[in-house]
Formats: C-alpha cells, structure tokens, sequence
C-alpha cells in the first residue's frame, strides 16, 4: 500500500520535491489542493505538471477515513464514525451553534489515562492516531458541510489523551493552522489534557492553540480516585506548572470540572478550587457528567451545579455551564467509545 501523503509534513514533502528534482513551491502547491481544495486525486492537481502528478501517484495515495455511520442528535449535534485502515474505528462529533460550527476530534484509538467519569478510558487495546488520520476527520466533516456552514473551530476533546500522542498532534496542529492546510486560526483550536505537566509545558512554546485542563477534583485523595494521572502529576505540581506557563494577553487558562452528583458538587470543594486556582488567570468549565453504560457516577443537579458556579463568580474566578449537547446519540462530553 502507497504512503498516504498527508502524513507528511510541509517540510517533508518539500524534501521529498527537492530529492526528486522539484522547487519546494511545488510542495505549496500540492498542499493547497490537498487541504483547500480538498482534492481527493492527484489528476485533479491542474496547476501541477502531468510529470509531477503521475510520480506522485505512483509513491503516494491521498487517505480517507471511512464513514461508517452518522447519527444526529435532537438537538442538531451529529456524531461521525468513522473506520480506520486497521479495522479501528473512531468517532468525531460536530456542534452547531449560532454563528459557530465546532468539530470535537479524537486524537487516539481509547485512552489509557482511566478517568473514571470517561467511557473512552474502557476502549483496549490503545493505539495512537496518526497526523493523518487526526487530520482526516477535520477534512472529511469540511468536504461534506454546505459553504455556509464551514467549520470555525476544532477541539481535541474526543477520544484519547492528545498531549500523550504529542508529536502526531503537534504535526496535525501544524496542518490545521496553517495558511497552506486548512488556516484555523490557533485561537480557534483548543487542545484538552488531564495535566500532562511537561508536555503542557511544549505545546504553549511550540503552538499558539488554547489548553484545556482538566481537574474534576479539588484534594489528591479524590482526583487520584478520580483521574490516576494524579499520581505522577498531584494537584500542586499541576497547578504550580500552570501558574508557570506562559502569560498571553486575552487569554485565561481553561480548567475542565465534571460535576458528579455527592462526590465533588459541594460548596466545600468550590471554596478549595477557588484557593487552588489562586494566581491564575483562570475560567472554569463546568460540565455536567454524562451517562454512559456502565457508569457508576450520575450528574450533580442543576441547582447545586448553579450554587457552584455561583461561589466561584463570588470569589472573582470565571465560571461557565457547558450545556450537555448530543447526549441522545452518545455523542456528549465523556461519552465517546467504539469498538473496533
């Protein structure tokens, strides 16, 4: 089987021009047709010389992520599986909004972090995915959208710990923002982790993107339960590291909190978040947990999911509600697992 070519980076592929004989331009101009134009054959290249086409059909194929199903939500949320080239498969879910069109993607096959409140963390065995492939979902959902519902943003909060697949997405990074792949703008592109502090650290210098963390737990002994990263990265260290990362004008930095009924909903770990996010530019995300089969956890109601917000806007730290979307269909927040 031929390489797919859009596991190659700019760089790459600009190598792979200059070995064969070709200016990099020619690099910029494939990647154009491959990520604006959303070709999906070589032939189709019209500004590029037959000679150049046919090599490159003859060492390369142009990738697609198979749809194997689409299910859409009441509420207008569509969730893609989508079929890998080993047999995986994937899920990818789209969220429409006034003014806004956001692809939640999946970063890996499963996850091995094990946050208990997350139906991904069951799926074994787990296989990273590739640039490629992290791409693919983005570009498969763009091909299909009408042109006045293209997508404006792409959240890494689908299946997989992104920071623990940190090259592939680094690289997919780099086909998403740039002006020759598919030009988000970084501040249209979050990445979500559950505090792999080092890596955390690399993706602020490296990329220009926003972070997501994710904490759903105020003292070491629950989050530890909770979410076993703890253990290599306690509440202290993580919250050190953030308090560290580099300042950016506009910007606060983004914690994640599943609110689960009787185990982290009360005033009490509202008043210890509030001295733990001390010194940060902080927003808080509260997000109420999402059923999944086999779940022991339920959502906090709303009333105490409002009283926590509450404290947290009294005590000066920003605190929002994400609205369940697509829970109908399995395509909410800690909902997404395929077998495959």
């Amino acid at each position: 089987m031929s390489h797919d070519i859009k596991e190659l980076s700019r760089a790459e592929l600009e190598q792979w021009c200059l070995d064969n004989g070709y200016t990099t331009f020619r690099a910029r101009q494939i990647l154009r047709w491959l990520y604006r134009h959303g070709t999906t054959s070589f032939a189709d290249m019209s500004d590029v010389s037959v000679a150049l086409r046919e090599r490159l059909a003859a060492a390369f194929s142009i990738g697609r992520l198979t749809c194997v199903r689409t299910s859409a939500a009441a509420d207008g949320t569509r969730k893609y599986l989508f079929g890998l080239a080993d047999g995986r498969r994937i899920e990818s879910v789209l969220i429409p909004a006034p003014g806004r069109q956001t692809l939640c993607i999946s970063s890996q096959f499963g996850c091995a972090m094990g946050c208990q409140f997350c139906a991904t963390a069951r799926m074994r065995p787990v296989r990273d995915l590739t640039a490629g492939e992290i791409v693919g979902q983005v570009w498969e959902v763009q091909r299909e959208l009408d042109a006045d519902q293209q997508l404006t943003n792409v959240v890494f909060m689908g299946m997989g710990e992104p920071l623990a697949n940190y090259d592939q997405v680094v690289k997919a990074i780099e086909v998403l923002t740039a002006e020759w792949g598919l030009n988000f703008s970084p501040r249209r592109v979050t990445v979500s982790t559950v505090g792999l502090v080092p890596q955390m650290q690399r993706l602020l210098d490296e990329t220009r993107v926003n972070l997501t963390v994710s904490l759903s737990a105020t003292t070491d002994e629950l989050r530890a339960r909770l979410m076993p990263v703890n253990s290599r990265y306690p509440l202290g260290q993580l919250l050190d590291a953030c308090r560290s990362l580099p300042a950016r004008s506009r910007r606060r930095l983004t914690f994640a909190y599943t609110m689960l009924a009787g185990v982290n909903d009360g005033l009490t770990d509202a008043r210890r978040l509030v001295k733990l996010l001390h010194g940060i530019p902080a927003k808080v995300n509260l997000i109420p947990f999402n059923a999944f089969p086999g779940s022991d956890f339920t959502s906090s109601p709303r009333l105490h999911i409002d009283r926590f917000r509450q404290l947290l806007l009294d005590k000066g730290v920003l605190a929002t509600i994400r609205e369940s979307r697509g829970q109908d269909v399995l395509a909410a927040c800690g909902q997404l697992a395929t077998q495959g």
